[in-house]
């Protein structure tokens, strides 16, 4: 697996990169060569962010914890992928055995929330390839990049739909409706 490295506002020693390593080499066995980890460590007054996204063959996995110590966060990202993983591997295999995982999922960038300020204004823009899949394989592929909403293209209908989860912890489904 290969690991990106990323701080800002902070500079990260030789010896939390050998730590990051072996807490991501556990998930080398589930992961192909090919898979890549970033991992982006952010100082922000007396916090640490740590956040590990993992592509691996159009999945995407990602965890984000802010502790006081970057050690603390590491650990917490650790265990939220390690539950990520458990939580779909029942899903993943059930859908394995009738495709081929490229079939399933679609990559997707990861969104970035803008900041507030005074003015709106587009901070990021990013293009997402869309493949066709069912609002349930949306569902799931929303989960594992740990967001709040998924644009797809529906299978069944063959327009861009969005998934999205609610308050209540239910999920929405957004749909193109014709004006008149």
């Amino acid at each position: 697996m290969k690991i990106t490295y990323v701080a800002r506002k902070v500079t990260l020693r030789d010896n939390f990169k050998e730590r990051v390593e072996r807490k991501l080499q556990k998930f080398e066995k589930i992961f192909s060569p090919s898979a890549e980890a970033t991992v982006v460590v952010t100082l922000e007054k007396n916090r640490q962010t740590v956040e590990v996204t993992i592509k691996d063959n159009s999945m995407v996995y990602r965890a984000e914890s802010t502790m006081p110590e970057m050690n603390d966060a590491l650990d917490k990202v650790a265990d939220i992928l390690s539950r990520q993983l458990r939580k779909h591997k029942t899903r993943l295999s059930k859908r394995l055995r009738t495709g081929s995982i490229e079939d399933l999922f679609t990559e997707s960038d990861l969104q970035d929330e803008p900041t507030m300020e005074d003015e709106i204004s587009v901070v990021r823009k990013k293009q997402i390839p869309l493949k066709p899949i069912s609002v349930e394989e949306a569902i799931l592929q929303m989960e594992m990049t740990n967001h709040k909403f998924y644009m797809f293209t529906n299978a069944d209908t063959g327009e861009t739909n969005v998934v999205y989860i609610r308050d209540d912890g239910a999920y929405g489904l957004l749909e193109p409706a014709t004006a008149g």
